[in-house]
């Protein structure tokens, strides 16, 4: 199956993740995170675009980043390439540094910013390099407790969260990340909540979308499908259970089981056990139904239906 594409518009905001070709080491040294900023740096003056976060771990990188006019993917490129190929020249080999494709997660600001601030600074925490956040020198954490100078990071839009007062803003947000110091890790944070790309609800992500002229399609529950089925059959959900071959209860059920093969985040299996049935059954008559709406006109109309009112 083809990737998605990023989802862009200017001001959006990602959760982005850089790792190791293999798991392998990027940074050998302070001077390669040092140069790494530079890239960085540089990348903010030419695409106009932010850095609100950042924490770089000696295989993998966290950043939150916030585009302007210019697509992540054209800012990821020009960091990437040019720092591999300064690693490849001061290692003197060959070859991808970075694995793959990098993690992009589109966040909602207004919801999940401060919590993904502080996931971030603490990720060394989580894997036992230091004790607290204030520990580990190679994020932006130390600039947010004023302790070194970034000009290039954006600390504005976190810190007015917590106080408009600098000094008092400071504590707070010190005090904030010092009580997520035990968190485990948050697969929302690298997985998302909807379609694997975006971290926000419902409402958010259809604006995301929308934005990006995206089609925006509702994540559906095994409920949602079942409720809205019943509805057009007009029977209830206890004669969709129960046990024969009678219709139209009969014909419901494939009707559920066609739209549930749809929707991706839904499975056949999970359906089956809702409904006291086999998944091989409910596959062939979701296989029957779909050839059917092919020719017969009334019944393709009536799945449409279905879909508009889920």
């Amino acid at each position: 199956m083809a990737r998605k594409p990023r989802i862009h518009y200017p001001s959006a905001c990602y959760h982005i993740i850089l790792r190791g070709n293999g798991g392998q080491d990027i940074f050998f040294s302070s001077k390669d995170r040092t140069k790494f900023y530079f890239l960085l740096q540089e990348g903010i003056e030419r695409f106009e675009h932010r850095i609100h976060a950042f924490c770089l771990m000696t295989n993998h990188v966290h950043l939150v980043g916030q585009v302007g006019e210019a697509p992540l993917s054209k800012i990821m490129q020009n960091v990437t390439f040019r720092y591999t190929r300064y690693i490849n020249s001061r290692k003197k080999r060959i070859g991808h540094l970075f694995q793959g494709r990098y993690k992009a997660l589109l966040i909602d600001m207004d919801t999940y910013m401060l919590e993904l601030v502080r996931y971030i600074h603490n990720n060394p925490v989580r894997a036992k390099i230091t004790e607290t956040a204030d520990q580990y020198i190679f994020s932006s954490h130390q600039a947010y407790l004023g302790k070194e100078n970034v000009p290039w990071l954006t600390t504005d839009f976190v810190l007015n969260q917590f106080a408009r007062q600098k000094k008092r803003s400071i504590k707070l947000y010190h005090d904030f990340i010092l009580k997520g110091s035990n968190e485990d890790h948050r697969q929302e944070f690298h997985g998302g909540l909807y379609d694997g790309r975006i971290l926000g609800d419902d409402r958010f992500s259809e604006k995301a979308l929308t934005k990006a002229e995206e089609k925006y399609s509702k994540k559906l529950s095994l409920e949602d499908i079942v409720d809205a089925v019943c509805k057009t059959y007009k029977i209830t959900v206890n004669k969709l259970v129960e046990p024969g071959k009678t219709y139209p209860a009969s014909e419901a059920r494939g009707t559920a089981a066609l739209l549930v093969q749809e929707n991706s985040n839904l499975k056949l299996t999970a359906l089956g056990s809702y409904i006291n049935r086999d998944v091989a059954t409910l596959s062939q008559s979701a296989n029957r139904l779909r050839k059917r709406a092919v020719r017969d006109k009334v019944f393709s109309a009536r799945i449409e239906n279905i879909r508009k009112a889920l």
